[in-house]
């Protein structure tokens, strides 16, 4: 499942359905407290939640969760707000990484910031802090973190010749697999990527961006810093590659996957959301960390747990359950359950560690590589305008309708123009 969609934040904050769903239970009598968590999770997840929060409420007499489920989650914070509109928030609820400016200004999200050391805040990973903080406030707590590894079909690589990628892999030698890869007789690819121009088009060039050495905007965030050397460098590496037929253009509807587990795709960059159909699939595989240019950079799509105020006691009884729910041991109950990433370091010190690993193959890849997810998209109000443009600026280019170049400055020129609008 994909773990990055974004909604354009034009909110109605009253919406036909949203009154259905009960917020949070007020009831605090002789000192237990009920309070309600809102998730989007299904099938594996489900169960893991509802089997967690089970043994959370047989080991805390004085606190009882309940799980809801909210519906898809790309409309959650639609939901969310519309709950605090009617007085009836949850006390928690699962809402993406890139909504968190959006929602850190909303008055009945609680400020995190004094909790933080109570949870081992280091412990996270960079990128999740990162989303988790806006302004200097901590507005959430991490509930998911994942990023974009090469995965590769060793079968393929063998019939080319091709030793199998190293974690010193460059982008000169990507290029040159990718192109030895492509077969258009067997209507076979070197790579895939994603053009739809969402944000699967775009974080997937940010990660580029990185890996020369670029930024997507300047340090005060006011203006943007892709129109550079490494911006040129990372769009160009794409025009080469598509002019050499060597990329499968995906328009959004996932065939890629298909097309790697059939053995007609030699290499993707993914993340661990397509790692269970890779594993049904009947392709040998391999992970590896993303080829450098000047750095091995990768990116990830953190999500949150945001605390909404419902009186102190409830708020005092979440973040209680958070500490227990994010808390290494438990953490790794999780991943092991439905395979997602573990959101903490500490827990690849916890024994079973080894366990997930050998569960889902491949795993740990991704797991050392959130040491290279150094940076974040921008958090900020804004994100979701600048995603749009940027996503046709790389389509622009994959399709070839603009110079890498002329696409960059039209990009530059509409993000200022972003940027410098009133908020």
């Amino acid at each position: 499942m994909k773990r990055i969609c974004l909604f354009v934040i034009g909110i109605a904050l009253l919406l036909a359905g949203c009154g259905g769903s009960s917020g949070s239970s007020s009831s605090s009598k002789g000192g237990h407290v009920n309070i309600v968590i809102w998730h989007g999770y299904t099938q594996a997840e489900a169960t893991a939640m509802k089997v967690l929060t089970n043994e959370f409420n047989a080991t805390h007499p004085n606190i009882t969760v309940t799980p809801q489920f909210y519906g898809n989650s790309d409309y959650a914070l639609q939901k969310v707000l519309a709950a605090i509109a009617g007085g009836k928030p949850p006390d928690i609820s699962y809402l993406y990484g890139s909504w968190a400016a959006n929602i850190a200004t909303n008055p009945s999200t609680v400020n995190l910031t004094p909790y933080i050391d109570q949870f081992g805040w280091n412990d996270f990973w960079p990128a999740e802090r990162h989303v988790a903080t806006v302004n200097g406030k901590v507005i959430g707590i991490p509930a998911l973190v994942d990023n974009l590894a090469l995965v590769y079909n060793k079968r393929l690589f063998a019939q080319a010749g091709l030793a199998p990628p190293t974690a010193n892999w460059t982008w000169s030698d990507f290029e040159n697999a990718a192109i030895k890869l492509t077969n258009a007789s067997k209507k076979q690819f070197g790579w895939a990527y994603v053009n739809d121009a969402s944000e699967d088009t775009v974080w997937r060039y940010w990660a580029l961006l990185w890996q020369a050495g670029g930024s997507i905007l300047t340090p005060d965030g006011k203006h943007a810093a892709f129109d550079s050397a490494a911006g040129l460098k990372a769009l160009t590496f794409l025009q080469t590659l598509t002019q050499h037929n060597a990329i499968y253009l995906d328009n959004g509807s996932d065939n890629y996957l298909g097309l790697f587990t059939s053995g007609h795709i030699g290499m993707l960059y993914t993340g661990p959301w397509d790692l269970g159909q890779i594993i049904q699939g009947n392709q040998p595989y391999g992970v590896q960390i993303l080829p450098a240019d000047v750095n091995h950079q990768t990116i990830s799509g953190p999500d949150n747990w945001v605390v909404f105020n419902n009186g102190s006691a409830h708020v005092k009884a979440a973040v209680e359950f958070l500490k227990w729910f994010t808390s290494p041991a438990i953490d790794l109950k999780w991943s092991l359950m439905t395979g997602d990433l573990p959101i903490r370091a500490g827990v690849t010190k916890v024994a079973g560690y080894q366990q997930f690993v050998k569960k889902y193959p491949g795993i740990g890849m991704w797991v050392q590589n959130l040491n290279n997810a150094t940076q974040s998209r921008p958090v900020t109000t804004t994100y979701p305008r600048i995603s749009n443009v940027i996503g046709q600026m790389v389509q622009s280019v994959l399709l070839g309708k603009a110079q890498p170049q002329q696409a960059l400055s039209s990009a530059a020129q509409q993000v200022n123009g972003i940027l410098a609008a009133p908020s």
